[in-house]
């Protein structure tokens, strides 16, 4: 049974950082393709950032720059460096695991960037 839980969203201010974290079970992180969704309100889910199983790295145009994800296989964790955070990244943010021949989804974290 895959679980993922995201965790360290919050209100923050614009300029300001935020590290989301996803802690996963079920599956091994070294072989999954991995990611990070967020949907904004009124808008549609886009992927952010996703780390491949052999190790290449996506990042959406707007985030280059100033999103790191990362993973750590020993913890379990894939995680999102979010630096020079912006009002437009205000939205929830999924993790989700390609693993098992089908994505899984975690519930969420909201982030809100907001003066």
């Amino acid at each position: 049974h895959v679980q993922l839980v995201e965790s360290g969203g919050g209100l923050v201010q614009p300029g300001g950082s935020l590290r989301l974290s996803c802690t996963g079970s079920g599956f091994s992180f070294d072989d999954a393709d991995m990611g990070w969704y967020r949907q904004g309100s009124g808008s549609d889910c886009k992927l952010v950032s996703a780390l491949a199983s052999y190790g290449t790295t996506y990042y959406l145009g707007s985030v280059k720059g100033r999103f790191t994800i990362s993973r750590d296989a020993a913890k379990n964790t894939l995680s999102l460096e979010m630096n020079g955070l912006k009002t437009e990244d205000t939205a929830t943010y999924y993790c989700a695991a390609h693993c098992w021949g089908k994505w899984h989804w975690g519930r969420g974290t909201q982030v809100t960037v907001s003066p």
